[in-house]
């Protein structure tokens, strides 16, 4: 097989990829990256679907890097990410993004970079009197917004606002916040259908809440973390926050939940749809494709590369 530079292997919710990424990484010397906005957080195992027993012998990066309760941004994990791959690399193995986090997935094959941008202090005491709606049509007005997440909070707005002015007052540091793109990506796509999907995802609750996801949640709050900090994770932790607060009964709470963790797949769908109309060419494979002939199958990709 020709070695590409990165493998990736994308899918929505509950469609197998950690399964699917362990078995390809152990017949190509791969080592996985972890893909996931949420796996990152220590504490926070059976509401993001960490499965770290899958993982075996298998090299695994970016899972429990950063406290529950901490707000990791893009930044971070473009950072973390590009350490992990030159490490990986030096080793003579093949670094593999696994997950379902779209914006961190095509971030990294973009080869987007955001040079550390130092605190305006000025800045931000001019910015601190404006509401988030009139940070927003700020930031607008410097730059396309791509996401939301630079504006979920007026502290994150003003951030970026401090970095978009950071550019254009230092265009060499702008310069090297250029994207430099993988050249040589190989990226797989779990294909799994609507109703397999909607099974899925629906028993792969019920065995999460069975497993003591309510608990997990509640020793989580127990530790001290902010409702609201949970809350701001979303899904899951939303939801199970939520009920263990006492503002959702069990019932309530788990039908709330599955409806969101749908509507969840379905836009993670949306954004490897959008991938594609963005010129990435995404090769699917049968979720439920034997993992030998998985393998196979990518190393006959790779080798048409």
């Amino acid at each position: 097989m020709s070695a590409p530079e990165l493998l990736v292997i994308l899918g929505p919710t509950a469609s197998g990829k950690t399964a699917a990424g362990v078995s390809v990484a152990k017949a190509l010397n791969g080592e996985i990256i972890s893909a996931d906005s949420r796996q990152i957080y220590r504490g926070m195992d059976l509401g993001t679907g960490k499965d770290l027993e899958e993982y075996g012998d298998v090299p695994y990066h970016l899972i429990d890097i950063a406290p529950a309760g901490y707000k990791y941004n893009l930044y971070e994990y473009l950072r973390d990410c590009e350490t992990a791959m030159a490490d990986i690399r030096s080793r003579g193995r093949l670094p593999m993004l696994v997950g379902g986090t779209g914006l961190y997935i095509e971030s990294v094959l973009k080869g987007l970079r955001l040079p550390e941008v130092p605190e305006n202090r000025t800045l931000r005491e001019e910015l601190a009197s404006h509401t988030l709606p009139e940070l927003k049509a700020m930031l607008e007005g410097m730059k396309r917004l791509h996401n939301s997440t630079d504006v979920d909070t007026a502290q994150r707005a003003i951030r970026a606002i401090e970095i978009e002015t950071y550019y254009l007052e230092h265009p060499d540091m702008a310069e090297q916040a250029r994207p430099h793109p993988v050249e040589n990506a190989l990226v797989v796509g779990l294909d799994i259908s609507r109703e397999d999907r909607r099974r899925k995802i629906s028993s792969r609750l019920q065995a999460r809440l069975d497993g003591g996801m309510v608990e997990e949640v509640r020793a989580l709050l127990d530790s001290g973390i902010p409702a609201d900090d949970l809350i701001y994770y979303g899904l899951e932790y939303k939801y199970l926050t939520l009920h263990v607060t006492g503002q959702l009964d069990y019932a309530q709470m788990k039908e709330q939940l599955e409806i969101a963790i749908h509507q969840f797949a379905k836009r993670q769908m949306t954004w490897f749809r959008g991938m594609e109309r963005r010129g990435f060419n995404i090769h699917w494979l049968p979720y439920d494709m034997p993992y030998n002939e998985m393998a196979d199958a990518i190393r006959q990709l790779a080798a048409r590369m």
